[in-house]
């Protein structure tokens, strides 16, 4: 396989389309869509196709969608440096990862600033095919609870401002999509309004609302919770808080960290039981430290340390993850009951209706761009493809593949 085919045919995988299974499938991909697919005794038409041909076991599921993720293999949204992106860009298809929201986090206007106009210019001038792409920004921060704030610093938390969104909104050429604040803290729920006025996602997140604050949100435009359980007010019997009003409020989309570390595989499985898999979406909220060893890094200005899959601000304070889109995909099917379908629902339909890019993205369906992933027998990635290019191919196998 090759960067520059227009033309690619994979054949034999089981391939997990928008509305129906294939055993033994296909898929045709030209100039970087999806162009027909179904079962392989159906298949006709295969002159000039380079032929992927996979052995039994191996499965074909849409590329991964991360609306929530900071940085990896040592880059961070916040560097705003394009080499920084490219970094992002280039190495999260080895995960599964073929689109996602770069995310800022409380900083400094200056540096949010930087970072949203180079984000930006990126998306404008500098994505490619055969690379993750950016649909966008996630402002994490600054307007957020103080008393809630984990790894956020402190002394940068500012209260929600319209003026200052509009500014910002501005500065990133309209490419801010989903903002997590604290509801609680935004005053007549003005900044809430005003996004949900302008098609933009409001999320509670490092907030201490109560379940009722929540609801008065969701009157104003809010739809989102940011990494249920962490840095939020928690489910009491006497005062749901945001986790209840995730449970049972079906207007909320709702962001869930499956590493087992964040979350309890056995809290993960009573959250799926009570929200399901029609409004869950797996993130990773990683940081720089992802794909790198042990050892200290920065993020906000402060220091983390990273040790056996957990990154610590401090002996108490998770400071994101170094989780991979993959291990959230298989990790929600080791923790729940749900299985492959439910895990594609949660990592590519679910955050591509949310972003309101379903109609190019987050499913295998004709006409819609080729972003996909081959998973082995084991459900490692095998292969990721965006936009129909190879954008990742595991180097220790290969399958055949030769023109039709």
């Amino acid at each position: 396989m090759t960067s520059n085919i227009e033309k690619l045919l994979i054949l034999n995988g089981t391939i997990y389309a928008e509305d129906k299974v294939y055993e033994k499938g296909y898929i045709k991909i030209e100039n970087g869509m999806i162009t027909e697919l179904g079962e392989r005794s159906r298949l006709t038409g295969t002159e000039e196709f380079k032929v992927i041909s996979l052995p039994h076991g191996y499965s074909v599921v849409p590329g991964m969608i991360d609306i929530h993720i900071h940085g990896v293999n040592g880059a961070d949204t916040m560097d705003a440096t394009r080499e920084a992106l490219d970094t992002m860009t280039g190495t999260l298809p080895k995960e599964g990862t073929t689109s996602f929201l770069a995310t800022t986090m409380t900083e400094e206007s200056e540096s949010i600033e930087k970072a949203l106009k180079n984000t930006a210019d990126y998306m404008a001038n500098h994505q490619k095919g055969g690379q993750a792409e950016i649909l966008g920004l996630h402002l994490e921060g600054p307007f957020i609870n103080p008393a809630r704030a984990g790894a956020q610093p402190l002394d940068r938390i500012q209260k929600p401002s319209v003026d200052i969104f509009k500014r910002w909104q501005t500065l990133s050429q309209n490419q801010i999509k989903l903002v997590t604040l604290a509801p609680e803290l935004d005053e007549d729920h003005e900044l809430i309004s005003y996004l949900k006025e302008n098609g933009i996602i409001s999320s509670v997140g490092h907030s201490s609302a109560t379940f009722d604050e929540v609801g008065e949100a969701i009157d104003a435009g809010l739809s989102h919770v940011t990494h249920l359980f962490n840095q939020m007010s928690g489910l009491h019997h006497r005062e749901p808080g945001i986790v209840g009003a995730s449970f049972l409020r079906q207007e909320l989309m709702v962001e869930l960290i499956t590493d087992g570390i964040h979350v309890r595989p056995e809290v993960i499985q009573l959250a799926f039981n009570q929200i399901t898999d029609e409004r869950l979406i797996l993130i990773t909220d990683s940081m720089r430290a992802k794909c790198l060893k042990n050892g200290q890094y920065e993020l906000g200005g402060q220091m983390v340390t990273v040790k056996d899959g957990k990154a610590l601000l401090d002996e108490d304070t998770l400071a994101g993850s170094v989780l991979k889109m993959k291990d959230a995909f298989t990790n929600i099917q080791t923790f729940t009951t749900g299985d492959m379908r439910s895990a594609i629902k949660m990592t590519s339909e679910n955050p591509a209706r949310q972003l309101n890019v379903f109609n190019r993205k987050g499913s295998l369906s004709p006409l819609k761009d080729a972003d996909i992933v081959i998973l082995d027998e084991n459900k490692d990635v095998y292969a990721t493809i965006c936009k129909g290019k190879t954008a990742y191919l595991r180097e220790d196998e290969t399958h055949e593949t030769n023109r039709s």
